[in-house]
């Protein structure tokens, strides 16, 4: 006898099939038993009558069934357009596999620290179970436009000997007693990638030991990274929202059902398409004043400055040409104004802030090392990197888009924690 996924059975109305599976629910109305059975691709219902056939398991039986108890279950597959899978399973035998006694997360309300303390168990709820196929199906989507255009990926270390973004958040190791750290960002190591083959990506773990309790803040989280040589800013704004609008329209075509699920309003989604509005850092502090959440010009913006910005549109928004000083120091500074980089913040809408940063870099050998001077940093700490403006030097741009962020706002979720089946958080590294 064939043993099908849930996924499969629609192929299969008539036929009398095996499944295998955790059950999720029974019910009974005294007359007929009624079963959840769920595998990972679905879940369909059984239906069990007492007039049946059920030879493994007698009918007077079934408290013995356990919540998220394996079962392996023989049925003739019956067509029900009101179901979830269009069919339902009318059992012949159901046998149990194993058990699952006093399974502790149960159709009730839990308190979070509660469900974080059980995330193993946690995933496998419908509602984180649809998170984390949206999860995949946003990575598919990225990597699809990145490589349909020509971009190579690549794979930068994940022990670095020095900063990208800054020292302070840092996670350091010792390495066979040198100093090491995990990377914040593949950016750096990209760069000379792009040198070499023209258009690159990486796509891999990165690591903030930022003592933040924010919603949107993740120790470790995955990022996928870009660099283009021959490359200016403009031309970098543009490959930002192509990616991210194919992203969205991807998961609108290919995930509606999990979003349903998750009962998320996709049409805030649906308008996701380029171009993007841009306003310059200057502008941002003119509208906030508006808002009563004025900000000396200078200083960097925060979440409620990000949050209110962005509700003044209905699509992401760019927000450009940030102060020099509250800015990395690789970023290639504007060839009219000095103070200001090229640089810009990509903010998602409905409050849910930065999704990409991205620059043009420095080129120019002596303004690099100037750069590094200003921000006193010591240019021998990042030899290898000054080389490459020392060999074939071109304009290049680049930028990093965090994928928990990102699955954040097209889930709708409230944080960051269950966007990735093991979160990361300043008080948690367990399970």
């Amino acid at each position: 006898m064939a043993t099908y996924v849930i996924r499969e059975l629609a192929g299969h109305v008539g036929e009398t099939v095996s499944v295998q599976g955790w059950m999720t629910h029974f019910r009974s109305s005294g007359k007929i038993h009624f079963l959840i059975l769920r595998d990972g691709t679905g879940q369909v219902q059984l239906v069990i009558k007492p007039q049946g056939d059920v030879t493994r398991i007698g009918f007077d039986a079934f408290e013995e069934l356990e919540q998220e108890g394996a079962l392996r279950i023989v049925g003739q597959v019956r067509e029900d357009r009101r179901a979830p899978s269009g069919v339902e399973l009318d059992a012949v035998s159901i046998e149990r596999l194993s058990p699952s006694p006093q399974y502790p997360i149960q159709p009730k309300e839990h308190g979070v620290d509660f469900l974080m303390e059980h995330r193993h168990l946690w995933v496998r709820s419908p509602r984180q179970a649809a998170i984390l196929r949206i999860r995949a199906r946003i990575i598919h989507a990225i990597r699809n436009f990145l490589d349909d255009h020509g971009f190579v990926v690549a794979d930068p270390p994940i022990l670095t000997p020095a900063a990208a973004e800054g020292t302070t958040t840092l996670f350091g190791i010792d390495y066979f007693g040198d100093p090491a750290f995990l990377s914040q960002s593949g950016q750096l190591y990209m760069e000379a990638l792009a040198m070499a083959l023209g258009r690159v990506y990486s796509f891999g773990p990165t690591f903030r030991a930022e003592k933040s309790k924010t919603r949107r803040h993740l120790t470790e989280f995955w990022m996928v990274e870009p660099e283009m040589a021959f490359c200016d800013f403009e031309e970098n704004l543009v490959w930002q929202e192509q990616l991210l609008s194919y992203v969205v329209q991807d998961v609108l075509s290919y995930a509606r059902a999990e979003l349903q699920q998750i009962e998320r309003d996709v049409s805030a989604l649906e308008r996701v398409t380029p171009p993007f509005p841009r306003i310059t850092y200057d502008e941002a502090v003119e509208r906030l004043k508006t808002v009563d959440l004025a900000v000396p010009w200078g200083e960097d913006l925060g979440a409620p400055h990000e949050t209110a910005l962005a509700a003044m549109f209905e699509k992401p928004v760019f927000l450009t040409h940030f102060p020099k000083a509250i800015k990395a120091f690789y970023m290639q500074p504007a060839a009219d104004r000095p103070d200001v980089v090229l640089a810009a913040d990509l903010l998602a809408p409905e409050g849910y802030g930065e999704i990409i940063g991205g620059s043009q870099r420095i080129h120019d050998l002596d303004l690099l090392l100037e750069r590094l001077k200003e921000n006193n940093m010591d240019p021998n700490d990042y030899a290898w990197y000054v080389d490459l403006r020392r060999y074939g030097t071109v304009p290049h741009s680049g930028f990093g888009m965090g994928l928990e962020r990102v699955v954040a706002w097209i889930c709708g979720l409230d944080h960051v924690r269950e966007t990735i089946p093991f979160a990361r958080t300043l008080n948690r590294v367990w399970p």
